[in-house]
């Protein structure tokens, strides 16, 4: 099942989020201090913003976070985050999570997407280029980047 989070589910959240990321740091996780329970009950409170979670048999194995900047064109949504729990790599609920966030975007009038990459991440990569993500012209990676930035267009109902 794909639902929107709640701030009670912060916590398991932010444990997802640390197992995902701590795949592509070639070291480990960095230290930074930064409070992710803290940051993932404000995602989940947002307005601007949602947090959908893939759950199965009550664990929550995918989380994807987006928001609209304010800053940004009105139709464009920024993807924030975007994990799936690494022993359930594979088994569609990427897939499946990514098509829950297309049509939100649709149903909120988005017709473009853009998030940033790790450049260490080649598996996220993979997967975004595999849904039709591409390198977005606008925003060219510079040479001490540490991301890519992808950028998305939203298909029209059909």
């Amino acid at each position: 099942m794909i639902r929107t989070a709640v701030p009670a589910e912060a916590p398991a959240v932010a444990a997802l989020h640390a197992r995902a990321r701590a795949t592509y740091y070639p070291d480990g996780l960095p230290d930074d201090g930064f409070d992710w329970p803290a940051a993932w009950r404000t995602a989940v409170g947002r307005t601007d913003g949602q947090v959908l979670c893939a759950v199965e048999h009550g664990r929550i194995v995918a989380l994807a976070s987006f928001r609209t900047e304010p800053e940004a064109p009105a139709d464009t949504v920024e993807l924030l985050q975007f994990h799936v729990d690494p022993d359930r790599w594979r088994t569609g609920i990427g897939t499946r999570l990514h098509a829950a966030c297309v049509d939100r975007w649709r149903a909120d009038g988005r017709r473009t997407a853009v998030l940033g990459v790790h450049v260490d991440n080649r598996r996220a990569q993979a997967f975004y280029a595999r849904h039709g993500w591409t390198p977005d012209p606008a925003n060219p990676p510079a040479d001490d980047d540490h991301h890519l930035s992808l950028r998305y267009l939203v298909p029209p109902r059909e």
